[in-house]
């Protein structure tokens, strides 16, 4: 009895696992910007960003660390279940809140809000390959300006 138990419970774990890995977000993980393959509108774009996707109890956690054309640093993170509700986002001057969600294992739709304001809608795509994040953004920056730009990240 004690041993059908113990198998029963061992193949639960193993199902369920399988069914978690076959539910990958393929954005996990660490990509860099490539500069060289971006475009900013408006402009000029961060001279590098690195984002990180990681995997935590509360949802998915983005953390960014970058350096604008400015020389200034940027940090900013906010952690989303990737299930369309606003979480608060922390370091984006353009949003204080954002609602990611996920459309499949490739890709998702974050929306970025300025005091209960809609400001910019991106739309982050991985590749077949697994090897390149394309983030398209469009919409009105917090000062107003049209955004229209396309980043492109290298998996790390």
């Amino acid at each position: 009895m004690r041993k059908s138990l113990l198998v029963g419970a061992m193949c639960s774990v193993m199902l369920l696992s399988g069914s978690m890995a076959l539910a990958a977000d393929n954005w996990i993980g660490t990509w860099k910007l490539n500069v060289a393959k971006s475009k900013a509108s408006p402009g000029p774009g961060p001279k590098s960003l690195t984002l990180k996707f990681e995997t935590t109890p509360a949802g998915i956690k983005l953390s960014s660390d970058g350096v604008m054309a400015d020389g200034s640093l940027r940090k900013g993170s906010y952690t989303s279940k990737f299930d369309g509700k606003d979480v608060p986002w922390e370091g984006n001057p353009d949003a204080d809140m954002a609602s990611a969600k996920k459309v499949d294992d490739n890709s998702y739709v974050n929306t970025w809000k300025k005091g209960g304001k809609t400001t910019v809608t991106a739309k982050a795509v991985v590749s077949a390959d697994g090897k390149t994040l394309t983030v398209t953004q469009t919409g009105k920056n917090a000062k107003g300006e049209d955004v229209n730009s396309t980043a492109v990240y290298e998996k790390q």
